[in-house]
């Protein structure tokens, strides 16, 4: 069974960090991406590290503050956020594709797999 786990979700104030990871089981993933919803809003894409190559991709909006990285060894991937701000609050999903490609990966229909979210609140 499949399965995608996020921890590290929490209340932090403005320009605070936080540490998110995403555990996963059943199976390996070539290419683990980061999702995020905050209220009222559609899920849109923050960060995945492409596997091959080890090239890493971000929405504009979390560019320099944010950073992907992977543990092979664990099947797991962290997502670092720094010097958060108000607007980063949202619940974060991790999820993985089967066949998942480069073209796609900005595409939450892409993926076929997804964690249950952790949330994440910056207060001002």
């Amino acid at each position: 069974q499949v399965q995608l786990v996020e921890s590290g979700g929490g209340l932090v104030q403005t320009g605070g960090s936080l540490r998110l990871s995403c555990a996963t089981s059943g199976r390996t993933f070539i290419n683990i991406g980061w999702f995020r919803q905050a209220p009222g809003k559609e899920r849109e894409f923050v960060a995945l590290r492409w596997r091959r190559g080890s090239n890493t991709y971000y929405t504009d909006s979390v560019k320099v503050r944010f950073t992907i990285s992977r543990d092979n060894d664990r099947n797991t991937v962290v997502l670092q956020l720094d010097n958060m701000k108000p607007e980063d609050t949202a619940v974060y999903y991790c999820a993985a594709g089967d066949r998942l490609l480069l073209s796609q990966i900005y595409q939450r229909d892409a993926y076929d797999y997804w964690g249950q979210g952790t949330q994440v609140t910056v207060s001002s």
